[in-house]
């Protein structure tokens, strides 16, 4: 994959650069796909019943909120990404099992951790439209990511 740093350079306002201070989690640090979205709060039934579907190599880009009140992923949930081929997961909010996440073939940006699990309610909304760090995520639209950052197209 080319870095977000040269498709910066070659695309310009092209792309969308996300201002958050993400942290790298996952044992991939450069991944690339087409967006799928879940809007949720302290509730990861709906990233988990998602991340069990056929991924064919998109990233999930989760809308917690920004809270890092509870985690909206752990290492079950992240396996079963891999599994069902899954590029790999941006979360605005918390993951858990970090150590065993950074084991694992998959790109994982989260603003932190907490070992706190979250409710399973189901309450949410799969593939809507997100905004967060002056960024839109939509579906279908491709993202990019790697140490230096998250490039979305427009």
């Amino acid at each position: 994959m080319t870095s977000t740093a040269d498709l910066y350079d070659e695309h310009g306002d092209a792309l969308q650069s996300l201002a958050l201070p993400l942290r790298d989690f996952g044992g991939r640090l450069a991944f690339d796909g087409p967006i799928r979205t879940v809007r949720c709060f302290q509730d990861n039934q709906l990233v988990k019943e998602l991340l069990a579907t056929d991924g064919d190599g998109a990233v999930l880009v989760v809308d917690g909120s920004g809270s890092l009140g509870t985690a909206l992923m752990g290492d079950m949930i992240a396996e079963s990404a891999v599994e069902h081929g899954w590029a790999g997961v941006l979360i605005h909010g918390a993951i858990r099992d970090s150590a065993a996440i950074g084991r694992l073939p998959l790109g994982v940006k989260a603003l932190g951790t907490n070992p706190r699990k979250s409710a399973k309610t189901g309450s949410g909304e799969i593939d809507a439209v997100l905004r967060f760090g002056d960024v839109e995520f939509r579906p279908g639209a491709r993202l990019y990511a790697d140490e230096d950052g998250v490039l979305v197209e427009r």
